[in-house]
């Protein structure tokens, strides 16, 4: 009788042990079952990790300190920022501007963190998040020159434009006589020189050139009423993500970081 209860006490522990352990495992499963699926959700490139693709040669939003340094930037950060808010892993992919949407339409990354401009060609073909910068064209001169305060005041005056940019049109239907130029530096240093009486750029161009050079000499006489915006660029099938990401933004905009890192790197809160 004894011998029959020992081993009816024995059956019943180990009937206890093994549901213990089922029960632990079936926990163990469920959990990495749900981090699974959260993934799935996304439609990540790498399931745990945000796949972002960026130039790594575009100062001051994505760059190497020093040329061979770590990459950071603006956008870079801002990146990571997110990632982090998702609970995701990063990881760049460094790519040339001319590949780059071939590159996530190919599937091999999720997103696109390099100052892609939102234009409605874009839109056709792309999801975008809410912007995380905001630029409009401005008119920059020396400072004190008060004779510029609209882009009427353009007309008759000399302005030094890149022939391919859309700024060198704006001088022209504003009435200014244009003298080309290769880019921006060689545009500032006629403007310097008072060979020329403006240059028209956009304001994050201007403000990373104060904020790289110190005191310059030049202020900002007017801006433009339509100012580009600037998001992370997705494929047609990410709405989930782009979703995430959007309520990420929120909670960095909310919580101070956008504005963070517009003053770290642009000397103002550009964002916005």
């Amino acid at each position: 009788m004894s011998r029959a209860r020992t081993l009816l006490g024995l059956a019943a522990a180990s009937a206890a042990v093994i549901a213990l352990a089922a029960c632990s495992s079936g926990t163990t499963d469920q959990g990495a079952t749900d981090a699974a699926t959260g993934a799935d959700d996304y439609g990540l490139v790498t399931a745990g990790t945000l796949t972002v693709a960026t130039e790594g040669t575009y100062r001051p939003f994505s760059y190497h300190e020093d040329g061979s340094g770590d990459l950071v930037g603006y956008d870079v950060e801002l990146a990571e920022a997110v990632a982090d808010k998702l609970g995701l892993d990063i990881e760049f992919q460094e790519t040339q501007w001319d590949a780059i949407f071939a590159g996530l339409d190919a599937g091999r990354f999720d997103v696109i963190a390099n100052q892609v401009s939102i234009n409605p060609e874009r839109e056709e073909q792309y999801l975008f998040s809410e912007p995380y910068t905001v630029s409009p064209g401005v008119i920059v001169v020396k400072e004190g020159d008060s004779s510029i305060s609209s882009f009427d005041d353009l007309a008759g005056k000399t302005t030094a434009q890149s022939l391919t940019s859309n700024w060198y049109e704006l001088a022209q239907e504003s009435g200014a006589n244009v003298e080309a130029v290769e880019g921006w530096a060689q545009a500032v240093a006629l403007l310097e020189q008072g060979r020329v009486d403006a240059t028209i750029n956009d304001e994050l161009t201007f403000l990373d050139y104060v904020k790289t050079n110190g005191a310059s000499g030049l202020e900002i006489a007017a801006e433009t009423d339509d100012p580009s915006l600037s998001a992370f660029a997705f494929t047609k099938d990410k709405q989930d993500l782009v979703d995430a990401i959007d309520q990420a933004l929120a909670e960095l905009r909310d919580e101070g970081v956008l504005a963070e890192l517009g003053e770290k790197y642009f000397g103002a809160d550009v964002s916005e």
